[in-house]
């Protein structure tokens, strides 16, 4: 193989392994949401679940309590702590959720 060869399969291989570390990230981000929202998003009481939740609706929701416009004590805080892109990477992954 040349160096080339092996340059260009070691980058395929750190991208690979930066996936799998950023899907793991989401999931460890999806967990906070665990105690009020149920594992995964499915919630068992009475706070709504994020499961299968459309991800424009979960981003515009977001969006919603860290300005403000929609008022929660709990919720406002949380969302403010997040990133866009955070917002967009939990959005994707509770509207993959069953």
């Amino acid at each position: 193989m040349s160096f080339k060869q092996r340059i260009g399969a070691s980058m395929l291989m750190l991208c690979a392994v930066s996936l799998q570390a950023g899907e793991q990230n989401v999931a460890l981000m999806a967990s906070a949401c665990a105690a009020c929202h149920g594992t995964n998003g499915h919630s068992v009481g009475g706070t709504p679940s994020l499961a299968g939740l459309d991800r424009l609706y979960f981003i515009e929701q977001m969006q919603l309590f860290q300005t403000g416009a929609r008022p929660s004590s709990v919720m406002m805080k949380h969302a403010r702590g997040y990133t866009e892109e955070e917002i967009r990477l939990l959005a994707e992954y509770f509207s993959q959720q069953k």
